[in-house]
C-alpha cells in the first residue's frame, strides 16, 4: 500500500467527518456515522470531566513555577485566530521588560525519531530537554520541527524564547532556568491542567462559538460549555463590531465573573512569499488586492474568514483550494495550484501567513504569491492592547 495513496484516503474520511460534523452531509450513511461519533462524544465527554474533577480535588496535582503563567487556549478544536492573540500578548509583555517564554506542545510537528529517544534514555538520567525554537535571537528550527504556530512566533516575536514538549512543566522549568524568564504564556493550554496559570484567557469565536454544541468527536468542543468558568477572562474574536447579547449572556451564566474582551484580526499588509523583507515589492497594501484577479488557497480550520478578508479588499477570486488544517504542502500540489491559477487567468496567489510557513523556501514561484499578514485589534472591554495587557498582567498598575 503506498503512502501517497494512504495519505489520501486519510485526508478524505477527515473531510468526510468534518462535513458530518457540521451538517453538510445527508443520507443514511452519514445519519449512521454521526450516530456512531454521538457514542465516542459521551465516552470523551466523560473522561473530560473525570479528569478535571481529579485535579480539582487534588487528586492529580497541578505544579505552580513561582512565576507568571498565562494560559491562552479555547473550549473548541482550531479557528478562534489564537496564534495572532498570543503574539500580541508575548510582544506586549516583552516591551513591559518582562522575559518572555511560549511554551507549545508543538502540534503537528516531526517527532523525534525513536532511536534517539532511546539512545537518550541509555545515556541520560533525566528527560531530554524541550525543543529550542527560539532563543530570543535565532530561530533555530524549521516549522516541521517545530510546529507551524511556535515556528511562525519565533519568526515575529526578536527577544521571546520559544520551546516545544508536550510536558509543558518540564519546558517552563527549563526557560527559568536556561533563560532567565519570569513570564511564561502556554499556548494552546486551557486544557493542559499539570502546568498552573495564574490567569486562563480563552478565546471564543464569535462567528462560530460552540460549533453544534457537541464534544468531540462529534463536535468540536473539547470540554463541555459549561467549563467557561475556569476563564478569568473571555476574549470574543473575530467580532464584527456588533454585540452578541445571547452570546455574552450564555458567557455571563457560567462565569459572572469573567470580563469579556471583543477583538478582531485585521489584515495589515501583503507579504510576498520567498522575497527579503526589505526588498523592493516585497510587501504590498492592502489596496493591492482591489480588482485584482486572485487565486485563494488555504490549509486552516476556517478557511471562509481568510477568503472574505480577501473579497471585503476587493479581490476577484477566479478560484480557491481547500486543504485540512495544517496540512504539509508537497511540491506537486503547490505545482498544481499554480497551474490552476494560470487556468483561470489569475494574476497572484494568496494564501494565509501560517500556510506560508509550511511552504519551503526554495519554491519557485511562476506566478507572484502573497500571504495575509493579520492582527489583532481590540473594539470593547480596553481601549487597546496595551491597556487590556496592563489590566490582565498588571493589575496593581491598570485601571481594573
Amino acid at each position: 500500500m503506498s503512502q501517497p495513496w494512504l495519505k489520501k484516503q486519510v485526508n478524505a474520511l477527515e473531510l468526510y467527518t468534518i462535513d458530518v460534523i457540521y451538517g453538510r452531509r445527508a443520507g443514511a450513511g452519514a445519519a449512521v456515522y454521526g450516530g456512531f461519533l454521538q457514542g465516542l462524544s459521551w465516552l470523551f465527554s466523560g473522561i473530560a470531566q473525570a479528569r478535571l474533577w481529579l485535579y480539582r480535588h487534588r487528586i492529580f496535582h497541578d505544579q505552580p513555577l513561582g512565576c507568571l503563567v498565562v494560559v491562552v487556549g479555547n473550549l473548541t478544536v482550531g479557528g478562534t485566530g489564537k496564534t495572532p492573540v498570543v503574539e500580541k500578548f508575548a510582544r506586549a509583555l516583552r516591551d513591559r521588560g518582562r522575559k518572555v517564554a511560549i511554551l507549545s506542545r508543538g502540534y503537528k510537528s516531526k517527532s523525534v525519531p525513536l532511536w534517539k529517544k532511546w539512545w537518550w534514555s541509555l545515556t541520560h538520567a533525566d528527560e531530554p530537554p524541550p525543543r529550542i525554537v527560539s532563543d530570543g535571537e535565532r530561530v533555530l528550527l524549521d516549522s516541521e520541527q517545530a510546529g507551524d504556530e511556535p515556528f511562525m512566533l519565533a519568526k515575529n516575536l526578536p527577544g521571546v524564547i520559544v520551546l516545544v514538549d508536550k510536558n509543558r512543566v518540564k519546558a517552563g522549568e527549563y526557560a527559568i532556568k536556561k533563560f532567565g524568564c519570569d513570564t511564561l504564556v502556554l499556548d494552546d493550554g486551557f486544557q493542559y491542567l499539570p502546568l498552573k496559570g495564574r490567569l486562563n484567557l480563552l478565546l471564543v469565536d464569535k462567528t462560530n462559538p460552540f460549533g453544534n454544541g457537541h464534544l468531540l468527536p462529534r463536535g468540536i468542543l473539547r470540554e463541555p460549555i459549561k467549563h467557561l468558568k475556569r476563564a478569568s477572562y473571555v476574549f470574543l474574536t473575530k467580532s464584527n463590531g456588533q454585540r452578541d447579547p445571547e452570546l455574552e449572556a450564555l458567557i455571563k451564566e457560567h462565569n459572572p465573573q469573567a470580563d469579556i474582551i471583543e477583538c478582531a484580526h485585521r489584515p495589515q499588509h501583503l507579504q510576498r512569499f520567498g522575497a527579503a523583507p526589505d526588498a523592493p515589492g516585497a510587501r504590498e497594501p492592502l489596496a493591492f488586492l482591489k480588482g485584482r484577479r486572485v487565486f485563494a488557497f488555504s490549509g486552516i480550520a476556517t478557511p471562509e474568514s481568510f477568503e472574505k478578508f480577501l473579497r471585503d479588499l476587493g479581490a476577484l477570486i477566479v478560484g480557491r483550494e481547500r486543504f485540512l488544517d495544517h496540512y504539509r504542502f508537497e511540491p506537486e500540489d503547490l505545482a498544481g495550484l499554480f497551474e490552476l491559477a494560470r487556468a483561470e487567468g489569475a494574476e497572484c496567489l494568496v494564501t494565509t501567513e501560517k500556510d506560508a510557513v509550511r511552504i519551503a523556501d526554495s519554491l519557485a514561484c511562476p506566478l507572484p504569491l502573497y500571504y495575509l499578514r493579520l492582527e489583532i485589534e481590540i473594539l470593547r472591554g480596553a481601549s487597546d492592547f496595551d491597556e487590556a495587557v496592563g489590566r490582565i498582567c498588571f493589575p496593581q498598575t491598570g485601571s481594573r
